[in-house]
């Protein structure tokens, strides 16, 4: 019976216990899950003598071969070496199926599960932290503790040195998504890789906000019309804890902005006249994005949605209990009109 702590995962995982044959992560950090995934998955293969082979199985891999699963796991490679099965909860791949597998005393090989947010009393959770043949580790948002490990590992392995101005700057500019984190400690690595060490100056000019960004995601993702992607991402930016009255109010600001360029076109401006005279000026990144937002709002649609938005916002205000689901609703709205 395992089940480990969000602030113990680290030290467990250095050396994962080899009389082990399943693993579940979960928790609020899907990238977090994966990375974690991933480097046991890599550690437990070059364990075995010889190496291990790493399988990924999903449910389209099971869709016709509901056995597969079941299968791969209890099979001995014909060359030696342990198999090891990585899986992503679904449809298929569920916690009925993985409990015959990890009360199963017969796998020849190591089952690792990826999942989201479990409640103690998921069944799926429940299985792994009583059988005593499994663990399960949660994975939650990183802390400025974890964020600053995060950046001295990933600056040390690249070889570069950082200034600890530099560092506490590019701490506070993570968010708590490690793989949305890593990405932007490795896009900085990058931009110095010819530097003799990184300088707040370069934290500045490569890293953005990760709130800002995160919001900038999901307000442009609304305005596009593209749902799902927007109420994914403001599920995320709830996760890394964003408030919701902060995301209705950036979406109000990018309507007016939009509404200022619309009635300049209304009046028969040119729309790279009416972009360029934006102030602030666009990011380079958000400009073909915003143009093509401005060809899809009408200016009595972008009325009708400021009216929404502010109605929005004095609701979360007077009911601060519900205000996610009513940011969620406003995203939901903008996202499916037409014009």
């Amino acid at each position: 019976m395992v089940a480990i702590k969000a602030h113990l995962a680290e030290k467990f995982l250095a050396s994962p216990d080899r009389s082990l044959t399943a693993f579940l992560f979960f928790g609020t950090d899907p990238g977090l899950v994966s990375e974690r995934a991933q480097m046991t998955a890599k550690r437990l293969a070059s364990a075995a003598n010889p190496p291990g082979e790493i399988i990924r199985l999903d449910d389209a891999d099971l869709d016709g071969d509901r056995d597969r699963l079941g299968v791969e796991l209890r099979t001995i490679p014909m060359f030696g070496g342990q198999k090891i099965v990585r899986v992503t909860t679904g449809r298929i791949i569920n916690a009925a199926v993985l409990k015959d597998l990890v009360e199963s005393d017969d796998l020849a090989g190591v089952l690792i599960v990826e999942a989201g947010n479990l409640k103690t009393s998921d069944a799926l959770r429940t299985t792994f932290e009583k059988s005593p043949r499994a663990a399960a580790v949660a994975c939650y948002g990183d802390e400025g503790r974890d964020l600053d490990a995060l950046v001295r590992e990933v600056v040390q392995t690249a070889g570069i040195n950082i200034t600890p101005e530099a560092r506490d700057l590019l701490v506070s500019r993570l968010g708590a998504d490690r793989a949305l984190s890593r990405a932007e400690i490795d896009k900085l690595v990058l931009y110095a890789v010819d530097k003799p060490r990184i300088e707040i100056d370069d934290v500045d000019a490569i890293v953005g906000d990760a709130s800002e960004l995160a919001i900038d995601r999901i307000v442009n993702a609304a305005a596009s019309g593209r749902a799902a992607d927007a109420v994914n991402e403001f599920a995320r930016a709830l996760t890394a804890g964003e408030n919701p009255q902060m995301v209705i109010l950036a979406v109000e600001r990018h309507l007016h902005k939009l509404h200022r360029v619309r009635a300049d076109l209304d009046r028969g401006t040119p729309l790279a006249d009416a972009l360029r005279q934006l102030r602030p000026p666009l990011h380079f990144k958000q400009r073909d994005a915003f143009a093509e937002q401005c060809r899809r709002w009408s200016h009595a649609a972008l009325d009708r949605a400021l009216a929404a938005s502010a109605e929005a916002l004095k609701t979360a205000r007077l009911n601060s209990a519900i205000e996610d689901s009513i940011a969620e609703r406003l995203l939901l709205s903008l996202a499916s009109r037409k014009s």
